[in-house]
């Protein structure tokens, strides 16, 4: 490694617009990895700029970490990413932000029927959850998450 092909993470922070401590936090969840200079100082490579950037756009996306270290994980370890390499992952994103997208989708729909209307009625109430059918499917608010509602209490 060339020394101007790394940067230490006060250099890198300052590139990507990130604390210091927040690009600690992500080398600790293994989604960039350091190296250590003699001194023991923390280096990283200028391809991490790119890995960086990506998190921080993911995260406003809202992928979770997880979904975002899956994603990291593809990526080739000891090369630079390619562009086939980061189409794959745009694809893999682009999957998961539609299924996002269909989900708040149907949850703003919902809401602004409900909320929207003013009846409150439980028998029109989209939400109602008569004899908690909807207990069946899981923990939290099931119909708000992407649960089908029943078309009717018997259902």
């Amino acid at each position: 490694m060339q020394a101007h092909d790394v940067l230490s993470i006060g250099e890198i922070a300052n590139r990507v617009g990130l604390s210091v401590s927040a690009i600690r936090f992500y080398e600790a969840r293994g989604l960039i990895i350091a190296h250590r200079s003699s001194g023991q100082q923390r280096r990283f490579q200028r391809v991490d700029i790119r890995r960086l950037s990506f998190i921080k756009i993911a995260q406003q996306l809202g992928l979770s970490l997880d979904e975002i270290k899956a994603q990291l994980d593809r990526l080739p370890q000891g090369r630079p990413p390619n562009a086939r390499d980061w189409r794959a992952i745009s694809q893999a994103i682009a999957e998961t932000l539609d299924t996002k997208i269909q989900a708040l989708t149907k949850t703003r729909n919902r809401l602004d029927g409900c909320i929207g209307c003013g009846c409150l009625s439980l028998e029109t109430c989209a939400l109602f959850n008569p004899e908690d059918q909807a207990r069946k499917h899981g923990a939290g608010p099931r119909y708000l998450m992407g649960d089908d509602i029943p078309t009717s209490a018997t259902d």
